[in-house]
């Protein structure tokens, strides 16, 4: 969890409730028409107090709905697969660009185009570097 830095408004907060809420109603009824029978319900909740306009009660029903919220919540939450705490949150590694350098000469020949680009690219990349920092010195060894 991260702590908010800056200062959250009344109507993100209102709406962070609903999406909350929402997220846990999915947890709790699977069919699909029983769910969107209690969105419904829940929805018309937030309606009706929608054109409060003293803070003092807004403020306490906010407070309200999240107590309500944390006593209602779902023992296991669905959670979605490639989000923190999903069953494949992290799984896929994404290669370093530089592994393609060791590919096989053969295996290269099967994207031509693909690497004489990418051998055009890396020289104007050596450029801007010696452009920018100098040519670098071999050191003795």
């Amino acid at each position: 969890m991260s702590l908010p830095i800056g200062l959250v408004s009344h109507t993100n907060k209102v709406k962070s409730l609903y999406k909350q809420a929402l997220r846990c109603l999915e947890a709790w009824y699977d069919r699909r028409e029983v769910y969107r029978y209690h969105a419904v319900l829940m929805r018309n909740r937030f309606d009706l107090n929608k054109d409060i306009k003293d803070m003092r009660i807004a403020k306490e029903l906010i407070a309200q709905g999240e107590e309500e919220l944390f006593q209602k919540q779902h023992w296991l939450p669905r959670k979605f697969p490639h989000s923190p705490g999903g069953v494949a949150y992290g799984r896929e590694v994404i290669p370093p660009d530089w592994i393609i350098d060791h590919w096989h000469p053969l295996e290269k020949a099967q994207y031509p185009e693909y690497f004489a680009r990418r051998e055009q690219r890396k020289r104007e990349y050596v450029k801007l570097w010696e452009k920018k920092f100098g040519k670098s010195e071999a050191l003795p060894h």
